[in-house]
């Protein structure tokens, strides 16, 4: 019988953003950002691969077309780097703002079965790109669903232009 394993420190604790790749942005985008980074620090699920127990720090950034993730250990240590091409999250996150939009729209003038109809499918695409985003972390980092949505909550909004 094996046990499941104790994941009590594997959590990121500080999230930092590259301000040279990433930049800053206005007041109503970095709001989102800091709510994005305060839902991920506040619960998460993250172990790096062959890394030991955390907690861990992640610094994001954007080199190339590729997501960058600095782990290190909350002391500062680095633990590794990986890169994430940006390819298979375009999409997802284009659709994703196009249904926030429609969304937005119709919390002023649509009946409740539209808005709940629209929230399904925001949900959805929600949903798609945070499975898309545990795939490509497989094998380098182990993240619970929950933590791959609000992962994916703030790759979002990294991209978003306000």
């Amino acid at each position: 019988m094996t046990t499941a394993p104790d994941d009590s420190q594997n959590c990121i604790v500080a999230v930092t953003l590259d301000e040279e790749s990433i930049g800053r942005s206005g007041p109503d985008i970095e709001h989102e950002r800091a709510i994005a980074i305060y839902d991920l620090v506040e619960k998460n699920l993250f172990a790096p691969e062959g890394a030991g127990e955390g907690p861990f720090t992640l610094h994001i950034g954007i080199t190339g077309n590729r997501l960058m993730f600095d782990i290190r250990r909350e002391d500062g240590t680095p633990v590794v780097a990986h890169l994430l091409s940006l390819t298979p999250f375009r999409r997802i996150v284009k659709d994703y703002f196009m249904i926030c939009d429609s969304y937005y729209q119709a919390i002023r003038t649509a009946t409740p079965d539209k808005i709940e109809a629209i929230d399904m499918g925001r949900r959805g695409i929600h949903d798609e790109g945070s499975r898309t985003l545990q795939e490509r972390l497989s094998g380098k980092v182990r993240i619970d669903f929950e933590t791959a949505r609000r992962l994916f909550t703030l790759i979002s909004v990294l991209h978003w232009k306000g």
